[in-house]
């Protein structure tokens, strides 16, 4: 079972008329599923796509995905997946940087047109080869001149396919970081990487195959947590994958009611989305008496958000912690214990957890408000960054892995993140972690939702800065919130600049963009 495309394989073989993939009136069985990506797999074996080689895929939450997904993984190959919102130049940095052989685009929307920022970017590389463009309807035409569709390239294909057997030490996926600094890195994640961290579903979440889940996919498949907890998760216990390429709250909440949802997995400003859309029209009742799992992480929860969807869908977010570089689950809330809100849970099983120093050194936690970084080792431990060594040896040291985010442990081995690393604002010598602040400020009845910041300033070095929304229909006064501020926090941590803004900018996971605010 090395090769990642055994958990679609092995739901085949048991569950072959079971739904694998749900979008719009589109119902994939694992069996037409299976047999689509061997199609695709005797094509890319045909194009000359070898064992080992990379292959890049640009696609939103569409059946499409999972397709080019386990045809890739089946032919032998690596898995580039790309965010959907790259342009032209820099598709051309990640097809270069990866080694990519071949590169797989969906056409896109007049909003978004990725096949032709694709297509830009593909012309631009050095060691890409083969570029095809995936068009929404499968009988559709190619929008750009001369250049081969997805059905087009498995058309005649055999539906079966002998699927390349792999070592579990060969990489299976690329995941390149956020690039919060600096240019993005490939993470190298193998086949057991991947495998073990779906196969956690029944440890974490009670994944059953005999009562198998329906997930809501809104994260984005082209990132670790989408890819992993949902589609993989599910696959692997023949569970089904509703997709919703673009997450909005009320669509979202539709797509719930409508299949029966049981599994929900967001960011937290999804949640705090979903919250927001709330009405007397929905059928809150009904969502709730389907709905058993509700998992969060991506970011820190804001206390206010879990208790609020705790009141009006009667379920405990469930919440976790991981990194691209970590498969990427690496702890979560235990499954049938009280949860503690605030906290990212304990390890996962088979995997380890502590807190070190800059220098590597063990942090003495036997005081529960030591603050060190965490670092993690076992089964869902990247290989390294694709061809940067050096970057590799700065995070990687006796099989453990430091993420550069900030925590306190107790007694028991519940983690609470204090903050990254490269977040923390230091203010006339003192350390001011934003994300206290903010679940503070979160509490405040007219702020919806906000982002602290350290802005640059002569006297003490940072000033903090927060960024504010306000609740549908309130008004936020800077003064004020400043003066209510300042009898919350100690006088070296309490915001002295407030902005009220109507949105804060967003990756396409649904994390603040903080390095965009000033």
């Amino acid at each position: 079972m090395a090769n990642l495309a055994a958990l679609l394989e092995n739901s085949a073989e048991k569950y072959a008329d079971r739904d694998a993939v749900v979008f719009g009136d589109t119902r994939l069985s694992y069996a037409l599923l299976n047999m689509l990506a061997n199609q695709l797999a005797g094509y890319l074996t045909s194009a000359g796509i070898k064992p080992g080689d990379k292959v890049a895929l640009s696609c939103p939450n569409v059946p499409y995905f999972s397709i080019v997904y386990f045809g890739i993984l089946k032919a032998g190959a690596v898995v580039v997946p790309l965010n959907v919102l790259l342009k032209g130049r820099e598709i051309a940095y990640h097809l270069d940087d990866s080694d990519a052989k071949a590169y797989f685009c969906f056409e896109g929307t007049p909003d978004l047109p990725m096949g032709t920022e694709g297509h830009k970017g593909f012309t631009q590389t050095e060691t890409c080869e083969t570029f095809v463009v995936i068009t929404a309807d499968p009988a559709g035409a190619s929008p750009i001149d001369g250049v081969q569709t997805l059905f087009g390239v498995m058309g005649g294909q055999a539906g079966e396919y002998d699927t390349v057997q792999t070592d579990d030490d060969d990489t299976a996926v690329i995941l390149y970081t956020s690039g919060t600094t600096g240019q993005p890195k490939g993470a190298e994640l193998r086949h057991r990487n991947m495998r073990d961290n779906a196969l956690l579903g029944e440890a974490l979440f009670g994944a059953d195959a005999d009562n198998p889940d329906t997930y809501l996919c809104v994260l984005p498949l082209f990132h670790s947590f989408g890819q992993t907890v949902i589609q993989n998760g599910a696959f692997a216990y023949g569970g089904t994958v509703v997709m919703l390429p673009r997450f909005e709250p009320q669509p979202a909440l539709d797509l719930m009611l409508k299949e029966k949802v049981t599994f929900f997995a967001g960011v937290p400003t999804m949640y705090w989305g979903l919250l927001g859309a709330l009405e007397e029209g929905v059928d809150v009742a009904s969502i709730k008496e389907n709905l058993r799992v509700a998992a969060a992480g991506g970011a820190a929860l804001p206390g206010e958000v879990h208790r609020e969807f705790e009141h009006r869908f009667g379920i405990t977010i469930l919440e976790g912690y991981g990194l691209s570089e970590t498969s990427p689950v690496a702890s979560f809330s235990p499954l049938g214990k009280e949860v503690r809100v605030g906290t990212i849970g304990t390890a996962v099983p088979g995997v380890e957890m502590k807190l070190i120093d800059a220098e590597w050194n063990d942090v003495d936690t036997s005081d529960p408000s030591a603050i060190g970084e965490i670092a993690i080792k076992g089964h869902n431990i990247m290989k390294g960054y694709y061809g940067r060594p050096e970057a590799t040896e700065e995070v990687l040291k006796d099989g453990w892995f430091r993420t550069g985010d900030l925590a306190t442990v107790d007694a028991d081995g519940y983690f609470t993140i204090v903050d990254r690393a490269k977040d923390m604002i230091i203010r006339g010598g003192f350390n001011v972690y934003p994300r206290e602040l903010e679940e503070v400020l979160m509490t405040h009845p007219d702020v919806s939702l906000v982002a602290v910041i350290g802005v640059p300033h002569d006297s003490h070095g940072e000033e903090i800065k927060a960024v504010v929304v306000p609740r549908p229909g309130a008004t936020v006064d800077p003064d004020e919130l400043v003066a209510w501020g300042k009898e919350q926090f100690a006088a070296y941590k309490y915001p002295r600049i407030v902005e009220v803004v109507s949105e804060l900018p967003m990756t396409s996971t649904g994390k603040i963009l903080k390095r965009e605010l000033s």
